[in-house]
């Protein structure tokens, strides 16, 4: 499969780059936990400076949400609202080591982090704006449609895998325990963004080779490097970060 967002999306938003890490043998018995806490100790440690919402990577979002016609304050990124819960409860829910990990890793660097199974996202991904015919399945398992102009992840079939870009993640292509392959997309705004991308990707390519031993393909991508397939039986399954892989 390939990923991808549109070029509207990068015209309109020319700091965007997105980090993208694709992994096979998750499993959901790996132990992460101290590789958990360590992102959420440096996400408090940076909480302890001041609140989410002056950081220049929120900051970012808030301004597209907002280009979006959207009340920042009531859709926020993931990013924002797990920072957010982390601040005001001391802790993040446990769901699945690996959406555990991300988590951290997303309030870590204020940066959101989408996980979705493989196996549930049908052919190409595209991130872009919905035409208002897409399919959306809540975690409540009600179907919706996006609005119009409203950005989410739609695959080949029309399904869509995200509401209002990265405020929520459909609960069909959710990590569940029978979870073995999955596509992780981290998205930044901010401007210089790419230094920060690039590391976090390098964390969860170390990460699922440290906690599941996970053959992984990973790419930075930004405008000039839009693109990422997915390998295929044969290809090279390297663990470098690439500019991007077409």
């Amino acid at each position: 499969m390939q990923f991808e967002h549109s070029p509207q999306l990068h015209d309109a938003y020319p700091d965007l780059v997105a980090g993208v890490v694709q992994a096979a043998g998750i499993t959901a018995t790996a132990d992460v936990t101290a590789r958990t806490a360590d992102h959420l100790a440096d996400a408090r440690r940076r909480l302890a400076g001041g609140a989410e919402s002056g950081f220049p990577e929120i900051q970012a979002w808030r301004r597209a949400y907002a280009a979006m016609g959207l009340r920042p304050t009531k859709y926020r990124c993931a990013a924002e609202a797990l920072l957010r819960r982390l601040r005001l409860d001391g802790e993040l829910p446990r769901v699945h080591p690996l959406v555990d990990l991300c988590n951290a890793v997303s309030a870590a660097y204020a940066i959101p982090v989408a996980v979705l199974d493989l196996d549930r996202v049908d052919g190409d991904l595209v991130v872009r704006p919905a035409h208002g015919d897409e399919a959306y399945l809540s975690f409540a398992g009600d179907t919706e449609h996006p609005e119009p102009g409203e950005v989410t992840f739609v695959d080949s079939a029309g399904r869509a895998h995200a509401r209002r870009w990265t405020n929520r993640q459909s609960g069909w292509s959710a990590v569940r325990a029978g979870t073995s392959s999955v596509l992780i997309v981290a998205e930044a705004l901010h401007p210089g963004g790419e230094p920060a991308v690039t590391r976090l990707v390098a964390d969860l390519v170390a990460e699922l080779t440290d906690g599941w031993s996970a053959p992984t393909a990973a790419a930075v991508l930004t405008a000039a490097a839009p693109r990422f397939r997915t390998p295929t039986a044969g290809d090279d399954r390297g663990q470098a970060v690439s500019p991007g892989i077409r």
